[in-house]
Parts: C-alpha cells; structure tokens; sequence
C-alpha cells in the first residue's frame, strides 16, 4: 500500500504547489526599494563570511497603484542608505517572498510523499504489531484453560 499511496499523494501535492506557484505568479511581482538606513558592517570585511551574511534592514517601496510601504529584508552588509534591492510584493502591496521554483514545488512534493508513505508503513507495522500482541495474547488464554482442564488428569495421584 505504501508505493501506491506515495504516488498518489507526490501527484496531489505537486499539483497543488503548481496552482500555488501559479497563484503566486499572478498575485505577486517584484520591485525596486530603496534602504532607509544603513546595513551594519560586519566585524571581518572581506571575510568569506561577509560575502553570506545579510543583515535585515528597513526598505521603502511604491506599489504598482502608488502606495509607499515600508517592510524589512535581509540584504548584504555595509549598504548605504538608498541603495537599491529588490523584493518582492503581492497585489495587495504587501511584500512577500518569490513565487515557488520548480526546485521547491518538486521538493515539496517529494517530502510529502516520503512522509505519505513512510506513515502508511509505520501504521501497517504498528497494526501488525498489536494485532500480533491480542492474537498471541488470546492464544496463551486458551492454552491456559486446556491446560486447567488437562493438568488434572496428569497430576491426578496414581
């Protein structure tokens, strides 16, 4: 049952990820904003490290109909105020992460079908398990009482 279910549910969730993803490309695009303030220098310039931290910092941005917002994202260190970054914002002007990649919508999909049918082996063990526990459990029962109806015979004095 497990393969079959695995399959099952990786094809239900990848095409729930693609509407969502597709959902997303509709609702959501990307813009420039602009720092409020300054990234904080990191301790070891030119580091490797540097070159993967991101600090979060306040941005401004204008939505498609004109509304200024403000939102924090995470970006390089040491930008100067007004330096420019893109985000992403939905329709309603709020900002948002990207629209879901083909890599995460797969990977998505793979993990709940590795969950699905990792669950289905897990119960079908666990229900093998205490069925073989109440099966054995009943069968010493009914040994006991043949043996209760048998051991008098055996033990009787001769």
């Amino acid at each position: 049952m497990a393969p079959v279910v695995t399959a099952v549910v990786s094809e239900l969730a990848h095409r729930h990820y693609e509407d969502t993803a597709r959902h997303q490309n509709l609702t959501r695009y990307e813009t420039t904003a602009a720092l409020t303030e300054d990234a904080p220098r990191h301790p070891e310039p030119g580091s490797d490290e540097e070159k993967l931290a991101r600090y979060p910092v306040e941005v401004r941005f204008t939505t498609h109909d004109g509304r200024t917002g403000t939102t924090r994202v995470e970006v390089r260190p040491n930008l100067p105020a007004g330096s420019p970054v893109r985000i992403w914002v939905t329709t309603d002007g709020e900002a948002t992460g990207p629209p879901l990649t083909r890599e995460e919508i797969h990977s998505r999909s793979m993990g709940w079908a590795l969950l699905s049918g990792t669950g289905v082996a897990l119960t079908g063990a666990a229900a093998h398990g205490v069925t073989r526990f109440v099966v054995r459990r009943r069968n010493l029962a009914d040994w006991d009482r043949a043996w209760a109806e048998t051991a008098p015979r055996w033990t009787a004095p001769g």
